[in-house]
């Protein structure tokens, strides 16, 4: 029995492994991104044992994009909605960025289906650094200017080593090819990222909970991330030694990290 009631599941889902008798693994993308986009490269890893459900948000994958503001509540439990819709019962939650406070929320909405959580690159709110760099984000994103907004993204995204380490070229062409792909719910998460706050819901969490830190993150800033950490109750913190794309710079890192502290929790 769930603290809220479910909606009916209107999110687009990718599902992967099956259940093995272990608790399930649901995903929260990041804002811009997708599923597909930020957890592919480790997709099949995640479901080695276990079933795998992901959630596009809003104007991401095949889910349309909302006529309406985002908000945190309703795309927790559109979230869990999905879990449901795919048949888990409980579930660890990985979030990504903007995944991890929608992650939060869904498991203080629904503490008895929800048995741990991984954070990753994430925020409980955000802070002048972070909203002045996605105000310039959202605005890009709407103004027409795709390779201008692919630009940024660039920037904001990749750790200095990982950026330095192409051309400007080699820049310039990556940037190109995601311009083509930015989703059109973009510019709705960009502006819920800026005015979510779960720090309320921190000390609530008394499930395993590992925060994986991109510590070389210009996005989301390694003292935000550790505002996060020390203020969750008894969580596990990691360092990675990303920029804000650890699917991008060290996926099998990030893999590791994830499912070694996953299968610790199905052993207790």
């Amino acid at each position: 029995m769930t603290a809220f009631t479910l909606p009916e599941p209107t999110l687009a889902r990718t599902v992967r492994g099956a259940g093995s008798g272990r608790p399930g693994l649901l995903l929260a993308h990041g804002a811009g991104g997708g599923i597909e986009a930020n957890y592919g490269p480790i997709l099949d890893g995640l479901a080695a044992g276990r079933m795998v459900v992901g959630a596009d948000f809003p104007g991401s994958g095949a889910t349309v994009r909302s006529t309406e503001p985002l908000e945190l509540d309703a795309l927790a439990d559109q979230l869990v909605a999905a879990a449901d819709a795919e048949g888990l019962d409980t579930f660890a939650v990985s979030g990504y960025s903007l995944g991890g406070p929608v992650a939060i929320r869904a498991a203080t909405r629904h503490p008895d289906r929800v048995t741990a959580l991984v954070l990753t690159a994430t925020f409980a709110h955000a802070d002048t650094r972070f909203d002045l760099a996605a105000s310039v984000w959202r605005r890009l994103s709407e103004s027409g200017d795709r390779l201008l907004l692919a630009e940024f993204a660039t920037l904001i995204a990749f750790g200095t080593s990982a950026l330095n380490a192409f051309t400007p070229a080699q820049v310039r062409a990556a940037a190109e090819a995601l311009a083509e792909s930015v989703p059109p719910g973009t510019p709705d998460h960009i502006e819920l990222a800026r005015r979510i706050d779960v720090r309320a819901d921190l000390a609530a969490l008394t499930i395993p909970t590992l925060l994986i830190t991109t510590t070389a993150d210009p996005l989301v800033h390694l003292p935000l991330q550790e505002e996060l950490a020390d203020s969750i109750p008894g969580a596990r913190r990691v360092d990675l030694a990303t920029g804000h794309l650890p699917f991008a710079e060290r996926p099998q890192e990030w893999l590791r990290l994830i499912t070694t502290f996953l299968d610790e929790q199905a052993q207790v």
